[in-house]
């Protein structure tokens, strides 16, 4: 099947890039990584670019290595809404000692900071180390963590429609700001959560809030299928993505849901530099300084034509929907921010159209 639809260019703005070593670069300015401009600067270098989406990573553990330490991701989400005009957002939110119906709010109302740009990527909090955090329950398994997930995104997204579109009249005459009779119990009752409702936040702009999935092991996959608008996969290569993303897309057909609805997206680990010879002596850097086990999937070490390359081939090959773009140093990467990757005309599915005074060559 040909791949008609332009794919999709997303940037993961985890800390000061993927490499636990990327603070160390004299570029990284993790003097301010907690700090609102640092993820303002971010975020809107990415939006003058013409990229589609940001993800925000988050979770409830301090990182292994690198640097350390976590501002939330939904609040910075919001702190990054009024920067940028086009670009969907889309944090990470753990489900697993999160209550849906504050999730349910704190998205709904980044929708409307955004306008309309908002997002929400689904995530889990596995381990004893977290869950003592929090106290409140015994670790549990990959299986009831992401059973529990699938419950939380059914508790969010029922509640984000118990508001109707109408719901809000506003009549002054009356003195009736909304209609209730528009407003709708969700009388939810699962294994975790029982959520009668309504929501107390009005409908979200765009109805429902993208929701995304990492396809991370068959119990997040299952999750991803039957609720996730974007599902998020890591492959070797791009012809395993193209094998995945078919097998996911006939796993969603099999849910009951449109496959054409769904978009996969392919993680990238990527840096980029003048030339390829000298992003791979910086990538060499960064290992010296602190050694990894290499990439998951993924990794493209070169320039921004070779990554302009590489992207052909994943649209041509069918080998996914759109990429995630994830930096190993970001302030590196957002120096040398790409161009849109696509045009105008490619995202309306128009070819470029050929000069007229060009000379043919044989």
């Amino acid at each position: 099947m040909t791949q008609v639809s332009p794919l999709l260019f997303a940037v993961e703005l985890a800390g000061t890039g993927a490499h636990p070593a990327s603070w160390r670069r004299a570029d990284s300015r993790a003097e301010g990584l907690f700090t609102g401009r640092y993820w303002v600067d971010a975020a809107a270098a990415v939006d003058r670019a013409g990229l589609d989406l940001v993800f925000l990573p988050d979770s409830f553990a301090l990182q292994s290595g690198g640097a350390r330490g976590r501002l939330e991701a939904v609040g910075i989400a919001a702190r990054v809404a009024t920067a940028t005009t086009r670009l969907g957002v889309i944090p990470q939110a753990p489900v697993t000692h999160t209550e849906p119906f504050h999730l349910s709010k704190a998205i709904a109302s980044l929708d409307y900071a955004t306008s309309g740009r908002a997002g929400w990527e689904v995530t889990v909090s596995p381990g004893a180390e977290q869950a003592r955090l929090f106290g409140r329950k015994a670790e549990q398994t990959a299986d009831s963590l992401w059973r529990e997930a699938g419950e939380a995104i059914e508790v969010v997204t029922r509640l984000w429609d118990s508001w109707e579109d109408d719901a809000e009249i506003r009549d002054s005459g009356t003195g009736r700001f909304i209609d209730r009779d528009k407003l709708h119990y969700i009388d939810f009752a699962g294994d975790n959560f029982s959520v009668k409702g309504p929501s107390i936040t009005p409908r979200p702009p765009q109805g429902q809030p993208l929701i995304a999935v990492r396809a991370a092991g068959a119990h997040a996959t299952r999750t991803a299928v039957r609720y996730a608008d974007l599902i998020r996969i890591t492959a070797p290569d791009p012809a395993t993505a193209a094998e995945t993303r078919s097998v996911l897309r006939s796993a969603v057909a099999a849910a009951g849901r449109d496959p054409r609805q769904v978009r996969v997206l392919l993680d990238l680990e990527v840096h980029l530099a003048p030339t390829a010879a000298r992003a791979a002596q910086e990538v060499a850097e960064l290992e010296e300084w602190t050694a990894t086990a290499g990439p998951a999937g993924l990794r493209h070490v070169g320039t921004t034509d070779t990554l302009r390359e590489l992207a052909e081939q994943v649209q041509r090959e069918c080998a996914a929907d759109g990429i995630v773009l994830r930096p190993l140093a970001l302030a590196s990467f957002l120096d040398r921010l790409p161009a849109p990757l696509t045009t105008l005309r490619d995202r309306l599915g128009l070819p470029r159209p050929h000069n007229r005074y060009a000379t043919e060559r044989g």
